[in-house]
């Protein structure tokens, strides 16, 4: 038997009696945020399992949430749950201490999902650092959002096919991504990505990528054509491609960037035209 039949089987035998299950990571923040009018401070927090959240500024005048992975990333199985709800006028700026990894799949999906629920009058920002799949990882990803009719909501979700910088390619794998934004009750935005098989052939098509291995969204309500306009301003610097369109009250970018740190330039050159700040983390 070769050394990888010898490894296959092995993980077939962990599989039949239940190691891997039983090793799988999980993780659930419940985050409740609430103003006094002044300052936004954290009313309810409940963490479990591999998923933590850290507060670096709960003296501002909005209050920066920063969630951490102490699994150290993600893999077939693994399942995480974030749920954060802000109350009226709360003003919540919520990221992740550190690219979030999902590696290599024996057959199973990584699962996330995520939920938001924004008060009357309250501002979020979820600005998490990109999500890095390597070769033949599996991810699926929910996000839905209830916004009240004057909440407001700047949402950037970056993912990066393969570290370029230490020569990885993403050959093989699955990326499942759901998107629900709801305001006022209606439903505003809906999207749902799939991309499995051969990524890198995928990647390489001029119809999808061009061979750029890093993509971003950018969600912005409200949003309208001022708001594409002044991001139009300052296209010229921007390292990679970006598309910009307003309807219905959203604005939305998509960001297309050989690799993730130039992604990470134009990101970091767009949100403040949005009106967003920065966490701290993204420019260290």
């Amino acid at each position: 038997m070769t050394g990888a039949s010898a490894q296959q089987a092995l993980r077939r035998a962990l599989a039949d009696t239940g190691v891997i299950a039983a090793n799988r990571a999980s993780g659930r923040i419940g985050l409740s945020v609430d103003s006094d009018g002044i300052r936004t401070r954290r009313t309810g927090v409940h963490e479990a399992g591999s998923l933590r959240v850290r507060f670096p500024n709960a003296k501002g005048d909005i209050l920066e949430a920063v969630l951490i992975n102490t699994a150290g990333g993600m893999t077939g199985g693994d399942e995480f749950s974030i749920r954060i709800s802000l109350g009226e006028r709360a003003r919540l700026l919520a990221g992740t201490a550190a690219a979030e990894k999902i590696y290599r799949s024996t057959g199973a999906d990584a699962n996330v999902a995520l939920a938001i629920d924004a008060a009357a009058g309250s501002q979020c920002l979820w600005l998490p650092q990109e999500t890095i799949l390597f070769d033949r990882a599996r991810l699926s990803r929910r996000i839905d959002v209830n916004l009240a009719a004057d909440a407001t909501l700047v949402m950037a979700e970056a993912i990066v096919f393969g570290r370029s910088a230490m020569g990885e390619t993403v050959h093989k794998g699955s990326l499942r991504d759901r998107w629900r934004i709801r305001r006022g009750g209606r439903l505003i935005f809906a999207e749902s990505v799939r991309m499995d098989g051969t990524i890198a052939c995928k990647l390489a098509q001029s119809a999808v990528a061009a061979g750029a291995v890093a993509v971003a969204t950018v969600l912005v309500v409200p949003g309208n054509d001022d708001s594409v306009a002044a991001a139009r301003a300052v296209s010229g610097q921007f390292s990679g491609e970006v598309g910009l369109s307003a309807w219905n009250g959203i604005a939305v970018a998509r960001l297309c960037a050989p690799d993730g740190a130039a992604l990470r330039r134009d990101l970091t050159l767009l949100m403040p035209v949005f009106g967003a700040s920065l966490p701290r983390l993204w420019l260290q």
